[in-house]
């Protein structure tokens, strides 16, 4: 008779195999089942689990016996001082850091409303922000012409978040400049600094609300130029240009440097020249140039003794030369002379053509806008005419712009970004290619 070894998953036994009449009988063996996807993956991670678990213990028991204990971070022993507040005194000397504190008191965030009519006739209305400074402690504050023209509410935001409505006291677009008051007192006003003694390369800071929401936020940059001459919506200015980081919301703000005086009123950035994308082109108005048209406007709302010439002309044009028989293309040609006004007292007519004020050369509108800015009411200049085939030299004394048509103007100026140029406004598109002088 014939044993075999049954092992039966359990332990070990003998078993017959053979019934007593000496038949063999198979031996049932148990199934083994294959191992499921479910059944390896619990497999892996319990063998996962425990070698982690392995690991950790190790990782432990070692760094103690090498004296690791928990990651800790150097950290520095030095004590923060507070930010002096100092006073601005055109004397000393300050940090950024001390500049931001001694003048953020005196900006401000301004906030416009403005309500137009759209081509369908309908009432439209229209939020945009600004920045301004204050210039007395009564309540007086300067910003932008563009930040307020066309507004049917302003309101004024201080630093420490009290918000007053204001009025518009004047405004002048010619110079990107306008005067609003709120009812306060004890305000901290701007200290005034000389921004003709400027040099390429002073550090300056630009305070303001950029994109109307990061209120009272500083830039600092650099003069890269001194006296830029640029051309903003058709208008010439002279501006300080900078490398500050400039944004919509910035116009209108102080333009300061290291001691705290503010030498510029921030008016414009170009993010685009053409069709090549630029950065770190930033321009201020400078202060001297505008600092007695606050004054004027704080006493009389608006800008008086204004150079004006009593003409209606326009920029020539080689069309213009063809029409009228004239052999130059560059220049301002004189469409009408008011009787009685400065350039009829002084010859001008007709068909004259403007090539100079002085020793500036002038080419266009914009070329006399500029050349009449350095001039006041009763002032005396020398002006070269193109008439008749030659040149000749007329002296010119300015009368003073009249009130309502310097109205007219600033008005025109603020909607000149879309013109209306219906037949039935012909005299505004008039006005808008050329000019009263």
């Amino acid at each position: 008779m014939m044993n075999n070894d049954y092992f039966d998953g359990q332990n070990h036994q003998q078993d017959n195999l053979y019934q007593p009449d000496g038949q063999y009988i198979e031996p049932i063996r148990p199934t083994r089942k294959k191992p499921t996807a479910a059944m390896k993956v619990t497999a892996l991670v319990l063998v996962c689990a425990l070698v982690g678990g392995i690991c950790g213990f190790g990782g432990s028991v070692l760094a103690d016996r090498m004296g690791l204990g928990t990651a800790t971070l150097q950290e520095s022993g030095r004590t923060v001082s507070e930010v002096e507040i100092k006073k601005v005194d055109g004397q000393t000397l300050m940090t950024p850091a001390e500049v931001y504190a001694a003048t953020v008191n005196s900006a401000v965030s301004i906030n416009v409303s403005s309500v137009s009519t759209n081509i369908f006739g309908q009432k439209v209305e229209s939020a945009s922000s600004g920045s301004g400074f204050i210039i007395t402690e009564d309540g007086y504050i300067a910003t932008n012409h563009h930040v307020v023209s066309g507004a049917s509410t302003i309101n004024v935001t201080l630093y420490n978040g009290d918000t007053y409505p204001a009025k518009l006291v004047g405004s002048e677009s010619d110079y990107d400049l306008a005067v609003l008051k709120v009812e306060a007192k004890d305000l901290q006003a701007v200290v005034m600094g000389d921004s003709a003694s400027l040099n390429v390369g002073d550090s300056v800071l630009a305070v303001g609300n950029p994109l109307g929401e990061l209120t009272f936020s500083m830039s600092q940059g650099i003069i890269s130029s001194c006296n830029r001459a640029i051309n903003v919506d058709g208008t010439p200015f002279n501006m300080i240009q900078v490398d500050c980081s400039i944004n919509p919301g910035n116009s209108g703000g102080p333009l300061v440097n290291l001691y705290g005086e503010t030498i510029g009123i921030v008016s414009a950035k170009y993010s685009s020249y053409s069709d090549t994308a630029v950065e770190g082109l930033g321009f201020a108005i400078p202060i001297g140039d505008v600092q007695a048209l606050i004054v004027d406007i704080m006493e009389n709302g608006q800008v008086t003794n204004k150079a004006y010439l009593s003409i209606n002309a326009g920029t020539m044009t080689e069309q213009m030369a063809s029409q009228f028989g004239i052999d130059i293309t560059e220049g301002v040609f004189v469409y009408s002379v008011k009787d009685g006004g400065a350039g009829d007292k002084a010859g001008l007519r007709l068909g004259d053509v403007i090539t100079k004020v002085e020793d500036k050369k002038i080419t266009s509108m914009s070329d006399l806008t500029a050349a009449k800015k350095n001039y006041r009411a009763g002032d005396t200049v020398s002006m070269t005419v193109y008439r008749d085939g030659e040149y000749i030299t007329l002296s010119v004394t300015f009368d003073a712009q009249p009130a309502e048509e310097a109205t007219q103007q600033n008005n025109q100026q603020g909607q000149q970004q879309m013109p209306n140029f219906g037949f039935d406004q012909f005299g505004s598109i008039y006005d808008y290619f050329f000019g009263r002088n």
